[in-house]
């Protein structure tokens, strides 16, 4: 088993989830996860955004919107039930998808429907498995209606059957709509306990800075929580600030850095399905500077 920043791209492929989970903690914080859109349109048109992203120095590619009853991703060359599969060998990266716990809970604004291949379930998990996922995120898009009642529940369904499978991680990183679940509502430790005690291998949270009292020092106490629990930690950029300049990327990174996240998330709304290409650049430099940076980047 090798450090993460060590892994050449033909090696992701072959890695077990626990050799998974020891390489990124074996980084010591200097993971860096970009998630992409699979049906928004690729910012060039040949060359889909998850290649864009790990081409930026991205490590791990979480695909979010990705349909397992209808797998595609926009401008990738093999569109098949193979899909995660070939991505993980095109790009050489870590590879997982977002899939979602809705709820029927009253939501702030008008909800939106998604497809049954998007939402969190045992099926879709085994089938995101058989398309070549290594791990899934239990987590929501907006006003999708997903509360931490119902991630706990999806964990726990999950983790029974194929939890020693694929990685499970939880968590939020807005609101997802829920009205009774924002700012430091959203997660704290009961919550944090409830995943764990299901089954989750990782832990989102908010970064600091990124929702409305998510501060640094609450966030410390959250990933101090996960960590005293033998768990990863994951920070997410989820609400567009992965847009904004690269000074506050820097800034969100460093304050992740401090807290001591295992896994550094940026998120896919800078472009429309992508954060700014240049902003996984700026996060990959900050968190791990241009020696670790270039090398990812170089790999092959």
């Amino acid at each position: 088993m090798k450090r993460i920043l060590d892994i050449r791209p033909r090696e992701f492929g072959t890695y077990s989830k626990p050799d998974i989970l020891a390489s990124i903690k074996a980084a010591e914080g200097r993971t860096l996860l970009s998630e992409v859109i699979a049906p928004a349109p690729a910012l060039f048109h040949d060359v889909s955004n998850v290649e864009l992203a790990a081409a930026f120095g991205a490590d791990m590619m979480l695909i979010n919107m990705y349909d397992v009853n209808a797998p595609s991703i926009d401008a990738y060359a093999y569109q098949g039930d193979h899909l995660l599969k070939d991505v993980q060998n095109t790009v050489g990266r870590f590879v997982g998808i977002n899939l979602e716990p809705v709820s029927e809970d009253p939501l702030m604004d008008e909800k939106r429907v998604i497809s049954e291949g998007r939402k969190a379930s045992l099926t879709t998990v085994q089938k995101a498995l058989d398309q070549g996922a290594q791990y899934v995120l239990l987590t929501g898009n907006p006003k999708t209606g997903v509360t931490n009642k119902e991630i706990v529940r999806a964990i726990k369904e999950i983790a029974a059957t194929l939890g020693e499978k694929i990685i499970i991680m939880a968590g939020k990183m807005h609101s997802s709509g829920i009205a009774s679940e924002t700012a430091t509502e959203m997660l704290n430790q009961t919550h944090i306990k409830a995943f764990i005690d299901a089954g989750a291998d990782v832990i989102l949270i908010p970064a600091p800075g990124t929702v409305p009292g998510f501060s640094e020092s609450y966030a410390q106490t959250l990933v101090d929580y996960i960590h005293s629990h033998g768990k990863l930690a994951m920070s997410a950029i989820g609400t567009s600030q992965e847009g904004a300049d690269s000074d506050t990327i820097r800034l969100i990174a460093l304050a992740c850095k401090r807290i001591g996240v295992d896994i550094h998330h940026i998120g896919d709304a800078g472009f429309m399905g992508i954060a700014t290409p240049e902003n996984i650049l700026q996060y990959s430099k900050t968190i791990r500077g241009i020696r670790h940076t270039y090398r990812r980047m170089a790999m092959r």
